[in-house]
């Protein structure tokens, strides 16, 4: 609890000074250094405003390591060589008002002393969230890149951002084809093209020496991806190996920010270039020669010119009033940007202004950065229940006392699992911090409630449900009901399942629709949905419906009679059994009455069927369990059996083609850019290839994306011909 300034001795406000001065010298050295922040970015701008705030109130006692004095953290001991900034790296202050941007504006006009009727222009551009870099061109030529480190000594990282697509070797000497305008983007928004037909002949005519500022950055979906790819690697890793896969000795990055940095700082540079990192420009550093421009504009679009990516939102203001809706404006496509962003940064355009305004201890004075509302936030979780999912699964979800995150109203948060719950060591009545990041689903990150003698909640042992016993997986952290198709939760969950896009899709039965039959008894298991017929009346009858509707839905479900026999058995969400592992069942079996039988013999203990199974590629252990499992429980049998009188599958057949990967086996690895994973798979099984997920003496061709790592590596190795994606799109052309 912080003390009112005004009740505050001088010995109290020097005391707390000394502790935000460690406090935050620490949560930089986490965050800058070591790429694991312990708190929010909330509560780490708390403790710097709470500095300000001190200082301003005591400045006779403004600490030499005071907070306000540093920017970033020192360089910690690191195998990468240190690199003294020629001009400092500084950091920016913050708003997070808009009364805050007014005041702003106004300090740069009295400081300019310029009256509210002379016209001063400041850019506006969103702040991303990556680590700080300089890039040091000499007569055009990439010679060093360096992390901000303090602002004064950063770490040398030439050789990886080799690596980095977006930061050129050598600039290219183009200038704008329109010239300086309202900022590097044309009316329509787009960022501008260089005119090749104005190329600079001859030697490098720009400064000899600039140093172009920006942030490393690694895209939204890019991260997920490295870390799917991580945890695909460890898996593999454990099953060459023949070890226990445990997925929380998986490191993997907790943010897009902290993947970006720890990608960037490592001592080899071939670990980073299997990291999808970006760059973008958003000023300069040093420079010997004259500066290519007068304004923040002219500099940023001659840098952009060059061949330097800058962010696509900038823009040049003329107004207070502008600034803030830029701001806005940012913010509200914010959720859909393909990177992170925390805020908008405000600069002075005129860099005749920008000199005279100077610089105060780790800032300029000509710019500042407005943050967005917090993307996480405290709050109370009041209550936690549990919900049944389409496959048993029971979810904990939190309930919480609204709070606003990141401009959004959140009231409920995932608490995953039973080990989630025990690992935050939650319960109803707690206090914790809840983040939300972009489109991702709420959830808890710390419980600041102290360990008190209070019993811990108790997760369920029977379904709130049906009441049926629920029971861990060996091994797994997930509790399951046993009550299968007898459970009215996995019923209706299943129902939707089976009519989705992935497996029969069938028009016009949406969720809600679905919820409403089954309420009305009409909907038990998906062979009704097949006899909806007999009730068109009573659905006309229902508010909402016309006879247009009535007979589309209908129709869409008449179309379905002899349904894909691979999505007809993904439709009945049997465990472990997603699109591709369908498909490769029934490539094998041809007709489910098949699979059926070898499933149930397996259960048995049937040695012949298990291996029937288990030779089909990807087929493990699990898979094997969970359909034995299905088809041994009666009332899914009698489910079965009841579809199937409605439905006729026809024989499961894939046409393949002549090719040249007819009978190989191929991997896709790396991040595939014109078609998902799955496509390209399916795409190998119509030219006749197999598509397997790892790489061994037995793989003819390795299809490798951006990102491609210890799959490369392995095939390389091993001498397998490599092609990249547009090679394989030749493949698949030229079979038609």
């Amino acid at each position: 609890m912080t003390t009112e300034l005004e009740n505050l001795s001088e010995a109290e406000a020097a005391n707390e000074l000394m502790r935000l001065a460690r406090q935050i010298a620490k949560h930089d050295r986490l965050y800058h250094a070591e790429d694991a922040p312990e708190i929010t970015d909330q509560e780490y701008d708390a403790l710097v405003r709470r500095n300000a705030e001190l200082e301003a109130a005591f400045p006779h006692l403004v600490r030499e390591d005071s907070p306000s004095r540093k920017v970033g953290h020192a360089v910690a001991a690191s195998p990468l060589s240190k690199v003294t900034h020629e001009v400092r790296m500084m950091s920016l202050d913050n708003a997070f008002a808009d009364e805050e941007v007014a005041e702003f504006v106004a300090r740069v006009r009295r400081y300019l002393n310029i009256g509210e009727d002379e016209a001063i222009a400041f850019t506006a551009e969103d702040k991303i969230d990556g680590l700080s870099c300089s890039l040091r061109y000499e007569n055009g030529k990439l010679v060093r890149a360096a992390t901000r480190g303090d602002g004064q000594v950063g770490e040398d990282v030439t050789p990886n951002v080799a690596h980095i697509g977006d930061i050129p070797q050598e600039l290219t000497p183009l200038p704008l084809a329109g010239g300086a305008g309202g900022g590097p983007l044309d009316d329509s928004g787009s960022a501008p093209t260089p005119d090749p037909s104005r190329r600079r002949e001859g030697k490098w005519n720009g400064p000899a020496v600039f140093e172009i500022r920006g942030e490393v950055y690694m895209a939204t979906a890019d991260f997920h991806a490295l870390n799917a790819r991580l945890m695909d690697e460890a898996r593999a890793e454990a099953d060459e190996k023949d070890n226990a896969f445990d997925t929380a000795k998986v490191r993997q990055f907790a943010n897009p920010r902290n993947a970006a940095a720890g990608s960037l700082r490592q001592k080899d540079a071939s670990v980073t270039a299997t990291r999808p990192l970006r760059f973008w420009a958003h000023g300069w550093g040093a420079v010997e020669g004259d500066v290519p421009g007068e304004t923040q504009v002219e500099v940023v679009e001659q840098i952009a010119a060059w061949g330097v990516p800058v962010s696509p939102l900038f823009r040049r203001c003329e107004t207070l009033e502008e600034m803030l809706a830029h701001y806005e404006a940012i913010g509200a496509q914010r959720a859909d940007l393909p990177y992170e962003i925390d805020g908008v940064v405000y600069k002075v355009d005129r860099l005749d202004y920008q000199q005279r305004l100077g610089f105060v201890a780790k800032a300029p004075r000509w710019a500042i950065a407005r943050k967005f509302p917090a993307e996480q936030a405290e709050t109370t979780l009041e209550n936690i229940d549990i919900q049944v999912g389409r496959t048993g699964k029971l979810t904990p979800v939190g309930r919480l006392a609204p709070v606003l995150v990141g401009g959004v109203t959140v009231t409920n948060v995932t608490l995953h699992n039973r080990d989630e719950i025990e690992r935050l060591g939650v319960r109803p009545g707690d206090r914790v911090v809840v983040q939300r990041a972009g489109d991702v689903i709420p959830q808890v990150v710390r419980n600041l409630t102290p360990d008190e003698k209070r019993d811990s909640f108790e997760f369920p042992d029977t379904c709130p449900e049906c009441g049926s016993e629920a029971v861990s997986e060996e091994g797994g952290v997930d509790v399951r009901c046993t009550g299968g198709l007898i459970c009215p939760a996995q019923r209706t969950e299943r129902l939707k399942h089976f009519v989705s896009r992935a497996a029969l899709d069938i028009d016009g039965l949406g969720e809600k629709t679905i919820d409403q039959f089954f309420a009305l008894g009409w909907l038990e298991s998906p062979a009704d949905i097949f006899r909806l017929k007999d009730r068109r009346d009573e659905i006309l009858a229902l508010e909402g419906w016309m006879d247009k509707s009535v007979d589309n839905l209908l129709a869409s479900v008449e179309a379905r009679r002899e349904p894909d026999t691979a999505r007809l058995l993904l439709g009945l969400g049997i465990r472990h059994v997603g699109a591709v592992t369908a498909r490769d069942l029934m490539k094998y079996f041809h007709e489910l009455p098949a699979l059926r039988e070898t499933a149930e013999k397996a259960r048995a203990g049937d040695e012949e069927a298990v291996v029937a199974l288990t030779s089909i590629d990807g087929i493990g252990s699990a898979v094997v369990e969970a359909l034995g499992d299905f088809f041994h429980e009666e009332h899914n049998r009698a489910v079965w059996d009841d579809l199937l009188s409605e439905v006729s599958p026809p024989r499961y057949e894939v046409e393949t083609l002549d090719s040249p990967v007819a009978g190989k086996t191929v991997v896709f690895t790396g991040k595939l850019e014109t078609m998902s994973r799955d496509e390209a798979k399916a795409q190998a099984e119509r030219l006749g290839a197999k598509a397997s997920g790892s790489v061994s003496a037995k793989t003819d061709l390795l299809v490798a994306g951006p990102g491609a790592g210890s799959k490369l590596k392995k095939a390389q190795d091993l001498g397998i011909e490599v092609i990249d994606e547009a090679g394989w799109a030749e493949i698949v052309a030229a079979a038609g």
